[in-house]
């Protein structure tokens, strides 16, 4: 059974892997990483553990049993209880409630590791599948999202109150 965890420095070959195995999938849906990402993947990499040792951020991945990453969860801009959701997950688990299941995961833990209150994710129009991740997991539109959110796609920000009650 897969297992979200927190980012760690072991990670690294796996969500590289992740990443180069489904480049191609995740640029149909949102803006491609770029080669320079992939040619700095370490020092990016030790970026985002740097962002969540300072408790700017939170990062998780979904982790097969075999160690393969499935999926990359991120709280992103942390700050007055609040934070930004991100996540993608790889293109053989995509359609299976994968996403939905683990995001809300990510909402219990946002609440409770982290004393977060309120979460909000930017969804492209043509993006439908994330729009139903997001919906199905208890969060709803709440107003435009412009081009420069979206990696120059028009969309829709969502948000859902952490509130103590049923995920």
């Amino acid at each position: 059974m897969p297992e979200l965890m927190r980012l760690d420095a072991g990670h690294a070959p796996a969500v590289l892997a992740f990443e180069l195995a489904n480049r191609t999938y995740f640029a149909a849906s949102v803006p491609d990483r770029g080669d320079d990402f992939f040619d700095r993947f370490t020092d990016r990499f030790d970026a985002l553990l740097a962002e969540q040792e300072a408790g700017i951020c939170a990062f998780h991945v979904l982790v097969a049993e075999d160690g393969s990453v499935l999926g990359r969860f991120n709280l992103m801009d942390i700050e007055d209880h609040t934070a930004h959701l991100g996540y993608r997950v790889a293109r053989h688990v995509a359609g299976q409630g994968v996403a939905t299941a683990t995001v809300r995961d990510l909402c219990r833990l946002a609440a409770s590791r982290h004393a977060l209150r309120t979460l909000r994710a930017a969804a492209a129009h043509e993006n439908a599948a994330s729009q139903r991740v997001l919906t199905n997991a208890g969060f709803v539109p709440v107003g435009p999202a412009a081009p420069t959110d979206l990696g120059g796609k028009r969309g829709t920000w969502y948000e859902r109150d952490l509130a103590p009650g049923p995920f």
